[in-house]
């Protein structure tokens, strides 16, 4: 057998660089590095070694760049991914909160940091964090869908198959944490030659069981009133040709979460638009009387369900199509464990021409109605609203851009507003509502999608949160397009502190707790770090300077203030969020009330 002498980190650089995805593109696409103590010397030399084939790219935060290389495998449809090196310290523990972005998104990402010495030598080393009951750092065990430990060079020979295994496996992918002792990254080894030769991975499709099938089938001939929930499993199993298909065939009406928007057309008459908390009152209105819900590749989340108090037919029944089934099993489903696209193709076919009553036209007209209304620009000199501001935005691109958020109040009404004409064209993140992401996940679904538009929005709050990749974004050629809305502070939780009695309190930067209002140049600060960057002061203005960032050819920032106030009042659901039972304030006892009262339509069980 032909040996080959490399050390622990050159043989991972090495096996990871060759390892292929089902088009034979290299299934990790590069390394993301932050080179520290307990990485630089033993990784750092690795990747250097095969940068020719295998790039490396230096973010400005480990976190951050976590979240562009996330972002990458969720534009890619977890066909692709990317590696993330840090050192042992803060940098390792810099990418817990990403890790847990996407571990909740089921997404691809290899975790590389350093890690103690395995010989324990010097001990503590420095960075390390000394439990006092366990010698080594297991911060991202929790976070990993798989974690190891790797003490001895020849581990990798069982643990880069696993990680790999993981990643394309559809029902347990995630981000895969391999903690690496520095000491074992130098050490040498001869490795069997046949470790380095070129695989590729296919991701599995799991047909649907016949017997579950079955059941599904009976259940949606029993139905007179079906809905589907499209999820993000659509996008991943490259279902939504299928989905459109099964919709027309059946006249089923489709409403999308968070992670499923795109997945039809907005125009296509099927569509109602979003669903729960932040979703349509069309899509609402026939959810609430559904008596077959289907959801297809979804979490069902407390967002989509209206934290289960959205579906109001007594006679309801849930149909959960998911390739995992743990997912597939919530809310006393009943399961239907299977990749998407095969499933909806069986189970179509187990229902013949089978077809329900179309949902009535006027419905969705009236919420289109209702978009157009709020996305106009205001008929007055006043601070737009992010509705306005989305509405513009919108009318500035093509139907190839894709517009990039996460969390706060845009989310929502992105998901409620936006029109999204094609798969993939809207990449919002909240799964796990994640401050922060917004502007490395523009850079990473860049990376991924280089031929298209990519248009980030952004608080003021997010932006300060982590901004740094934007400089990334410059150094690497990778334009981007981010508009911030400034409203002076998270206004979209200073409305829910309102909404629930409360009294607007530390949430937005003015001059009750702060000596001066908040004042930050936003403009200034993302055109020091090189930028194209202009401050707007209008709904039109910002029309005009998206045609101009448009047409640069670096990335771009457009700055302008919002109202903290005005949300969207079209639309939306219950969400549950405790009020206090005990309060000396009238608004909190009667929020409290008002609480007590939605609870009632609360439904734990059928």
């Amino acid at each position: 057998m032909k040996k080959i002498r490399l050390t622990a980190a050159q043989a991972l650089v090495r096996y990871i660089s060759v390892q292929l995805n089902e088009d034979e593109e290299t299934f990790l696409a590069g390394c993301w590095a932050i080179f520290g103590h307990g990485n630089v010397a033993g990784l750092g030399e690795a990747l250097h070694g095969l940068q020719d084939v295998f790039p490396t790219w230096r973010g400005h935060n480990e976190q951050t760049m976590a979240h562009a290389a996330i972002a990458y495998a969720k534009a890619c449809n977890r066909k692709r991914a990317m590696a993330v090196t840090t050192s042992i310290g803060p940098g390792a523990t810099n990418l817990v909160t990403a890790a847990a972005l996407a571990h909740v998104n089921r997404l691809p990402v290899l975790l590389l940091p350093g890690d103690v010495f395995a010989g324990r030598a010097p001990d503590p080393v420095l960075q390390q964090i000394e439990d006092f009951g366990d010698g080594t750092n297991d911060c991202l065990r929790p976070v990993s869908r798989y974690f190891d430990r790797i003490t001895r060079p020849e581990q990798l020979l069982s643990a880069l198959p696993r990680a790999f295994a993981c990643f394309n496996d559809p029902a347990n992918c995630g981000p895969v944490t391999l903690a690496f002792c520095q000491d074992v990254q130098a050490e040498a080894f001869d490795w069997p030659a046949s470790f380095f030769e070129s695989k590729i991975w296919h991701q599995r499709r799991v047909p649907p069981d016949e017997h579950e099938l079955s059941l599904a089938a009976d259940a949606m001939a029993k139905a007179t009133n079906p809905i589907i929930i499209a999820g993000g499993g659509v996008h991943y199993s490259g279902a939504t040709d299928e989905l459109r298909c099964f919709a027309e065939r059946h006249q089923v009406p489709v409403c999308e979460t968070q992670a499923g928007k795109s997945a039809l057309a907005f125009d296509h008459p099927l569509n109602l638009g979003s669903i729960g908390v932040t979703g349509s009152s069309s899509a609402n209105a026939v959810a609430a009387n559904a008596d077959l819900i289907i959801a297809v590749g979804t979490r069902l989340q407390d967002f989509t369900t209206g934290s289960r108090a959205l579906f109001k037919n007594k006679g309801r029944k849930l149909l959960s199509i998911n390739v995992a089934a743990f997912d597939a099993e919530k809310h006393q489903a009943l399961a239907l464990v299977g990749d998407a696209r095969i499933t909806l193709l069986a189970l179509s076919k187990a229902l013949g021409d089978r077809q329900f009553a179309a949902p009535d036209s006027k419905l969705k007209a009236e919420w289109m109605a209702a978009v157009d209304a709020v996305t106009a620009p205001p008929e007055h000199n006043v601070l737009p609203s992010d509705a306005q501001v989305i509405g513009a935005v919108q009318r500035s691109l093509d139907d190839n851009s894709v517009v990039v958020c996460a969390a706060g109040g845009l989310p929502g009404e992105l998901h409620k507003l936006w029109c999204a004409t094609r798969p993939n064209s809207y990449h919002v993140e909240y799964g796990f509502s994640c401050m922060g992401y917004e502007i490395a996940g523009g850079l990473g679904v860049k990376m991924a999608l280089p031929e298209r538009e990519v248009v980030v929005m952004v608080g003021d709050g997010s932006y300060m949160m982590a901004n740094s990749e934007l400089a990334t974004s410059l150094m690497l050629g990778h334009k981007i397009i981010v508009v911030v809305l400034d409203n002076r502070g998270f206004g979209c939780i200073n409305r829910l502190q309102v909404a629930t009695g409360g009294e607007s309190f530390n949430n937005l930067l003015d001059t009750t707790l702060h000596q001066e209002p908040a004042n930050i140049d936003f403009a200034a600060h993302a055109a020091s770090m090189g930028a194209g960057a202009e401050k707007v002061d209008t709904i039109e203005q910002l029309e005009d300077a998206m045609i101009r960032a448009r047409k640069a050819n670096r990335t771009q920032v457009v700055v302008i203030d919002t109202d903290p106030g005005p949300a969207t009042a079209a639309g939306g659901a219950w969400w549950d969020v405790p009020v206090p039972q005990v309060s000396t304030r009238q608004q909190v006892q009667s929020a409290s009330k008002d609480y007590q009262n939605q609870l009632k339509f609360q439904r734990l069980t059928d």
